[in-house]
């Protein structure tokens, strides 16, 4: 799985013209998965994402996590994050999960993002066409891939 993770001051998805989701402070996380992934994968993730130190605190150090500030976040499936630019000029995405197996990780992602923190998890909608509106805040912007965890 790949992430780009993004503090926000606010966040919103639209499909086909209505706001599916919108979020205040917090983070909006774009999701990729790929053919190998696993529930290993999701638990770790979700680990990492909720106890990322990325929000101010009184003395505007980095120092607090999305949980500490009562924040919102939203997931965004992104399967372009598994695009390949190595060959010409247009991107391949064999790397991409088929839908087959995204859509249950990323529900599962999802779920368990929301029950790790006993708070709702905000979403679009996997598949859709979908129009993403942030104020990202710093700028801060963080990137993980599961598969490079050492």
């Amino acid at each position: 799985m790949k992430a780009v993770i993004q503090r926000v001051t606010q966040a919103s998805v639209t499909i086909n013209g209505v706001v599916k989701s919108e979020i205040k402070s917090g983070l909006l996380v774009l999701l990729g998965v790929t053919h190998e992934d696993t529930q290993e994968d999701i638990e770790w993730l979700c680990n990492k994402i909720i106890g990322l130190r990325i929000f101010g605190d009184e003395h505007g150090a980095m120092n607090l996590s999305v949980g500490d500030i009562d924040g919102d976040i939203l997931v965004i499936s992104q399967f372009t994050l598994f695009a390949s630019t190595k060959k010409g000029n247009r991107p391949s995405f064999l790397q991409a999960a088929r839908p087959e197996h995204a859509v249950p990780m990323y529900e599962e992602f999802v779920s368990t993002l929301s029950r790790k923190r006993n708070k709702p998890t905000y979403t679009g909608e996997f598949g859709a066409d979908m129009k993403v509106q942030l104020l990202n805040d710093g700028p801060v912007t963080i990137t993980i891939d599961t598969k490079n965890r050492v």
